[in-house]
């Protein structure tokens, strides 16, 4: 019974994310810890799911153009690095996953409210970054400060499995205003496969990957994210959006301060 019951949660994040196009991460994490998995193994866990997943979209972007390989590399750059040392240090600082589990989920419940703001506020960002004069500071240093976003990246998606989507898809479109929705989109998807890869990899060492859950999870997701890709041209986005926004928001706030 459990592994149908995880077959039918993978394919319910799976037709979310279809949907709305919104990153597993935000939703695939909570839902494991709400059935009751420990926070190391849902994270763990999650983000080998999220490579996985999100590899068909690669190949799929790179046949259409879709992606800025440079920004990935400058992201990837800071990302992978820092997933790396923070996989270590979580490693070698603390004695085990209880040690480390007040880390975890406010750094997963932070990541969530910042997931919802983006989701809630994102036309608004972009329209008033491609508003403001030219040229900006950060257009000035933008290599640099794509790099350093890379890093933060590295470190919060380690710790939560969230922000590889739509939180990275943000910041390119703050340091990037003028970057063509579609690029955007593929250079997200692009940088997230080999950042959530190596953070998984990171937490298997840490011994915090379930394999029969991950399997389960892409029996059921793989066929949903394709039907609710399908699906999700014919309704109405902008109102999918803010319901999982809010649904986002309480359960950041859950994380974060209870």
């Amino acid at each position: 019974m459990d592994i149908i019951l995880y077959i039918i949660a993978g394919a319910a994040v799976g037709m979310a994310v279809g949907l709305t196009g919104v990153g597993g991460g935000s939703l695939m994490t909570p839902l494991l810890i709400l059935f009751g998995f420990p926070y190391n193994v849902a994270i763990g866990t999650d983000l080998l799911y999220a490579a996985i997943t999100k590899s068909g979209g690669v190949v799929a972007h790179r046949r259409a153009g879709n992606i800025r390989w440079d920004l990935v590399w400058w992201l990837a750059a800071g990302s992978i690095p820092a997933a790396v040392a923070t996989a270590a240090l979580l490693k070698t600082v603390f004695g085990g996953a209880e040690d480390y589990k007040t880390l975890l989920t406010t750094s997963l419940g932070i990541m969530l409210i910042l997931t919802s703001a983006v989701l809630l506020f994102k036309n608004r960002i972009k329209a008033r970054c491609q508003s403001a004069p030219e040229p900006r500071w950060i257009d000035r240093h933008a290599k640099a400060v794509t790099l350093v976003s890379g890093v933060l990246l590295g470190v919060f998606v380690t710790l939560s499995s969230v922000g590889a989507g739509a939180f990275c898809a943000a910041l390119l479109l703050v340091l990037y205003p003028h970057l063509p929705a579609l690029k955007v989109v593929g250079t997200d998807i692009a940088h997230a496969v080999p950042l959530t890869f190596i953070a998984g990899l990171g937490h298997l060492a840490l011994g915090n990957v379930d394999f029969m859950l991950l399997g389960c999870l892409l029996i059921g997701s793989l066929p949903a994210i394709h039907f609710g890709t399908r699906l999700g041209s014919k309704l109405p986005n902008q109102v999918l959006q803010p319901i999982l926004a809010t649904l986002l928001m309480m359960l950041g706030v859950k994380f974060a301060f209870f």
